[in-house]
């Protein structure tokens, strides 16, 4: 028996090995696509750069030609210098044009004087920039600037004259514990209280109501809680007469506090309507009786004889609405019986 005898000879592989390739493109195919690319930026940037050539071309053509222009305007104007300048050396000017001459030779005399006197005073040309802006202000709210000093010391004068952060007017404050106003249960006036109404409040009531603006000023009466040792009144017959002058405060008789609060604001207003400084303003009476504290807070409960809350207050304000006069036979409306 014969047997084939095995090949133990190496075989060689004919499969070939993609040598020199780069994402299937051999080395040439890959550097002629990198030139390509290459070539496209570079048109790019070239596109662009001339781009801005144009552009600035342009913009330089419209620059000579404003040149031209300005050479131009420069010539006709050194022309109208010589032509003047000749005129001026030769006398030979027409009354009109020796009008304008002199006419601008003298706002350019009193602008530079008014410059140097500016600048004398430290004052620069941003300082007169600013002040333009502040006349625009000025102008816009009906101020002229030759004004402007005298309503900027209005200004002024209301805010050192002690106007508080809404802008009322102060309240005098007449302690009768500092002064004894007022005897207890009686609403009669001393003498050195009524001098006092005469002289020092009512300056005072008076430069507050000039100040302010004011027309009305309210006198308001406040007790302290002592009861009033009297059954009956005669409040409703007699307060009128007294405010009219007609019956002394002595003829008023009250029976509580809110009456002698009353009557004794009653008394403080008859001095303060007699003097002639008040005679524009409106004198109102009113009463606090024994509700509020000192430091304007509300009561709850103190007995006895309190000094310190017998007391008037004063204040002044402005007129809210129109006097309406009614007629004794004018019928009021039904709500306001």
């Amino acid at each position: 028996m014969v047997t084939e005898a095995s090949d133990s000879r190496p075989k060689l592989e004919h499969k070939g090995y993609n040598r020199g390739l780069i994402l299937g493109l051999t080395m040439a195919e890959s550097m002629l696509l990198l030139v390509f690319c290459l070539l496209l930026v570079a048109a790019a940037m070239i596109s662009a750069e001339r781009n801005r050539r144009y552009e600035v071309e342009r913009k330089l053509g419209k620059a000579e030609q404003q040149i031209v222009l300005l050479e131009k305007k420069r010539a006709e104007q050194a022309a109208q210098i010589v032509q003047l300048q000749s005129k001026l050396v030769s006398g030979d000017l027409s009354a009109a044009d020796k009008a304008v001459v002199e006419k601008q030779w003298r706002e350019l005399v009193l602008a530079r004087e008014t410059l140097d006197s500016i600048a004398s005073e430290g004052a620069t040309s941003a300082d007169l920039q600013a002040l333009s802006r502040v006349a625009a202000v000025l102008k816009e709210h009906g101020v002229s600037l030759t004004a402007a000093p005298d309503e900027v010391d209005k200004l002024l004068a209301g805010n050192a004259g002690g106007k508080g952060a809404h802008d009322w007017p102060p309240i005098i404050n007449l302690d009768d514990a500092k002064k004894n106003y007022f005897q207890s249960g009686s609403a009669e006036l001393t003498t050195t209280f009524a001098r006092l109404l005469d002289t020092t409040i009512t300056d005072e009531i008076a430069s507050n109501l000039s100040l302010y603006g004011a027309n009305i000023v309210e006198v308001i009466g406040h007790t302290d809680e002592q009861p009033i040792a009297r059954e009956k009144s005669n409040l409703d017959d007699t307060l009128i007469s007294a405010m009219d002058g007609k019956l002394p405060v002595s003829a008023l008789l009250p029976a509580d506090n809110a009456g002698l609060g009353l009557a004794r604001a009653i008394a403080v207003a008859n001095v303060l309507k007699a003097n002639p400084k008040l005679k524009d303003a409106t004198i109102l009476p009113m009463s606090a009786a024994q509700l509020i504290l000192p430091g304007d807070t509300i009561t709850s409960g103190q007995r006895g004889a309190v000094e310190s809350r017998r007391r008037i207050e004063i204040r002044v304000r402005g007129r809210t609405m129109p006097v309406a006069v009614i007629n004794a036979g004018t019928a009021l409306p039904a709500e306001v019986h």
